[in-house]
């Protein structure tokens, strides 16, 4: 991933000043040009000495707006953001409640097993990492913002229960995620471990593709986590009802894809800790901030320097 940004974008502006300092200098080229001929006929010193003392200046032009776009760049804050290795990340885990993830494919269900996965992430997590906790079904719940306590995070993830509200909304669930990764100065990640079975919108048509959106433009990686088969049975009714879970690979490859994270697929409990165990490796990638104002300061001063040079030796005006 590629990609700039702008801390002060409003400075931009100032770019429409680059064709009119390109017009200026060509327009007072013309305007020295008329005024040293009336001092010398430089078109006859130039076919005696093979020389153009009357220059157009090009050099000294084209350093003078690199300095000009440097400056502006410099101002407005800008960001390059690119795939890259960092020491520390920021977590978000989202743990999907609804009453599909209470089918028992996975012993005793599926949620009590992503719950206790969860805490295994966290205990393997190094202290330097602060992590938060949401909980979503049809609604979304904050159940604990980023914290470095591990007690605490343990005690969370254990009080999670199922939800009584009917739905999952996983778009909602990836916007809180990011919301709360928002102020984070490190890598910014959500986990989230779900069926992938996503029946809710939160007021917007088209949710996930939405949310995906929104975790892009703050540069929130996602992994997901599916859980369960496509076959197990719901959890909330008796088996003899043969009716099965739902179960949206696509959903969740699609949101890990887009935002440069990875999907797993858990199939069962030992499914379930080698995707954690992954994903603590892949923790050293995300999307990286590299502000470049302090540098195009520095290469607006070297150019001056060199503009500098330029105009008292090579460039010296003649009259």
């Amino acid at each position: 991933m590629i990609e700039f940004s702008f801390e002060n974008p409003i400075y931009l502006w100032y770019l429409l000043s680059v064709p009119l300092m390109i017009y200026t200098h060509f327009y007072l080229l013309k305007r020295s040009k008329a005024k040293a001929m009336k001092f010398a006929n430089f078109e006859a010193i130039k076919r005696i000495t093979g020389k153009n003392l009357m220059t157009r200046n090009i050099a000294v032009l084209i350093i003078r707006v690199l300095v000009i776009i440097c400056v502006i760049f410099a101002a407005s804050g800008t960001v390059f953001w690119h795939d890259g290795n960092v020491n520390d990340n920021d977590y978000i885990i989202a743990i999907d409640v609804s009453a599909s993830m209470t089918a028992q494919d996975i012993v005793p269900t599926r949620l009590d097993a992503a719950k206790q996965a969860a805490i295994d992430f966290v205990n393997s997590m190094k202290s330097s990492s602060d992590i938060g906790v949401v909980s979503f079904a049809g609604t979304v719940f904050i159940d604990s913002s980023l914290i470095n306590n591990k007690d605490s995070l343990r005690k969370t993830i254990e009080n999670i229960k199922v939800s009584q509200t009917g739905g999952t909304d996983i778009g909602g669930a990836i916007i809180t995620g990011t919301n709360l990764l928002v102020g984070s100065d490190k890598g910014k990640v959500i986990i989230l471990i779900t069926d992938g079975s996503n029946t809710l919108g939160a007021f917007i048509e088209n949710s996930v593709q939405s949310s995906i959106d929104y975790a892009n433009k703050n540069h929130v990686v996602i992994h997901t986590i599916g859980i369960g088969s496509e076959s197990g049975p719901i959890g909330y009714l008796p088996e003899y009802y043969n009716v099965s879970a739902v179960y949206s690979e696509n959903t969740l490859f699609k949101i890990s894809n887009s935002t440069h994270g990875n999907y797993y697929k858990a199939i069962n409990m030992t499914g379930l800790e080698e995707a954690y165990r992954n994903m603590s490796d892949a923790a050293k990638k995300s999307v990286v901030p590299l502000k470049l104002s302090y540098g195009l300061m520095l290469i607006a001063l070297l150019l001056l320097f060199i503009e500098w040079g330029f105009i008292n030796t090579k460039f010296r005006k003649v009259p």
